[in-house]
């Protein structure tokens, strides 16, 4: 086989650039979703273990076979130190190398992140129009979750507190979140600010950031938070709805402030998130049948 032949059948066999990408990217979400879900259960099972031995230290507890004061002592140190790992697991940078949604635009690279689908029977319009009027009351578990989240308090109106029969988005964008980007039928994308440098302070008067100034946050000690529903065809009168939270931190140390507060919510917003687009399926095929 000479020269010519060969460079075209490793062309022929070779992946196209996008094809390797998607590989790559999809990946590492992958692996990050993994590292990310194993340093959660580091730190609940540090939170317990460190629980356990701290209350075994004042009275032994015999069921978990914590007899002496000494037993309590390790797990208390065991549970300590599976904390402190689970908060110092290392936490990887993604780049997204092809924008392909609006969600890549606002947010090409980040270093948390959680995806979630779920096929629907329906339209897209139809079931864009589910996204934008699910209410909280709709989603399984959702205000006992954020009740949680909010360690029982009920605080203003919010998204983790949000009135009743009001669409969630509209809860949200009532309270801080940006409406970056909205493609009727196909995306919409929200952002929010959740870390601040200390001290820091708006200016009197200044209201949320446009979409642009939102983009061009990079000043240390911030970190922004974005979210999307794609709507995407998929075949035999079915929809692929997907949504993805990610999380911008433009230094160590909102990094390291944000790491604190995802490994603790993690299990609780992913669950809201599978409750979430459930609704949504229920809200737009009930539509379907009617």
């Amino acid at each position: 086989m000479n020269g010519t032949s060969r460079e075209i059948l490793l062309t022929r066999l070779s992946p196209p650039r996008y094809a390797r990408i998607t590989i790559n990217v999809s990946t590492k979400r992958r692996n990050s979703k993994i590292a990310g879900m194993f340093a959660s259960t580091l730190v609940y099972l540090g939170l317990i273990g460190t629980f356990a031995g701290f209350v075994s230290l004042i009275m032994p507890l015999k069921f978990l076979r914590l007899r002496t004061r000494r037993q309590a002592s390790s797990l208390f140190g065991l549970g300590l130190s599976l904390l402190a790992i689970g908060f110092a697991f290392p936490v990887a940078e993604t780049r997204a190398l092809e924008k392909r949604t609006l969600l890549d635009e606002f947010t090409p690279v980040y270093q948390f992140n959680e995806v979630h689908s779920i096929r629907v029977k329906g339209p897209k319009d139809r079931i864009d129009r589910a996204i934008r009027s699910v209410t909280a009351d709709d989603i399984f578990l959702f205000r006992t979750l954020t009740w949680i989240r909010r360690f029982g308090h009920s605080g203003g109106e919010g998204i983790l507190n949000p009135p009743e029969h009001q669409p969630l988005l509209d809860a949200a964008f009532r309270t801080g979140f940006v409406l970056l980007a909205d493609q009727p039928g196909r995306e919409i994308v929200i952002g929010n600010v959740v870390v601040v440098p200390p001290g820091f302070r708006p200016k009197a008067g200044q209201s949320l950031p446009t979409p642009e100034q939102f983009r061009s946050i990079h000043q240390p000690g911030f970190a922004m938070a974005t979210m999307n529903f794609l709507i995407q065809d998929t075949s035999d009168g079915y929809c692929s709805v997907r949504t993805e939270t990610r999380v911008y931190a433009t230094d160590s140390s909102a990094r390291r402030r944000f790491t604190l507060y995802w490994r603790m919510i993690y299990p609780g917003s992913a669950l809201i998130r599978l409750m979430w687009l459930r609704a949504i399926k229920n809200q737009a095929e009930q539509h379907s049948e009617q």
